[in-house]
């Protein structure tokens, strides 16, 4: 009889975008697959990526993950050309491209990557619909989250 698999204890999360929820509203999540190379695979298992600046480009009835970077391993094949941004393509469902098409024609959206992440064995990227925020927008958020804070702290010497 053959022995169950182990889980190995840690983080599915590989990367986070965080500027995304900072300059965005994010008006809905989407879960996608990403089509990778060996050596991707073998960075995103070191934990080696970035989606900084990463925004998702619709093209002849295919999704897109522009700007992120997965940096190669020093120890990845040396007959393969590693190219950290390259393009890669998003496997998602013809309903879905056409659910982005539509939500993105309208004025201000924009696709960003939110997170990578583990899901069983697959990568898999979670994007979001969003919408820029004003300067003002983002001061309110950086008040509101202050506030929180601080009533937290009165609230924790108010019993005492």
């Amino acid at each position: 009889m053959t022995k169950k698999k182990v889980h190995k204890p840690g983080s599915a999360t590989i990367a986070l975008n965080k500027r995304a929820r900072h300059d965005y509203f994010i008006e809905e999540e989407i879960e996608a697959g990403l089509a990778l190379q060996g050596w991707e695979v073998k960075s995103l298992r070191a934990g080696k990526a970035n989606l900084g600046d990463s925004y998702v480009i619709l093209r002849d009835g295919e999704a897109f993950l522009f700007g992120a970077n997965f940096t190669p391993l020093s120890v990845a094949s040396s007959h393969v050309v590693c190219d950290p941004t390259r393009t890669r393509k998003l496997l998602l469902n013809q309903r879905e491209l056409d659910s982005l098409y539509g939500k993105i024609n309208r004025d201000g959206h924009t696709v960003v990557a939110l997170s990578l992440y583990w899901k069983n064995a697959w990568c898999k990227v979670k994007i979001g619909i969003a919408k820029g925020k004003k300067e003002h927008d983002k001061r309110d958020d950086i008040r509101e989250r202050e506030w929180k804070l601080d009533k937290a702290r009165i609230m924790k010497h108010a019993g005492r």
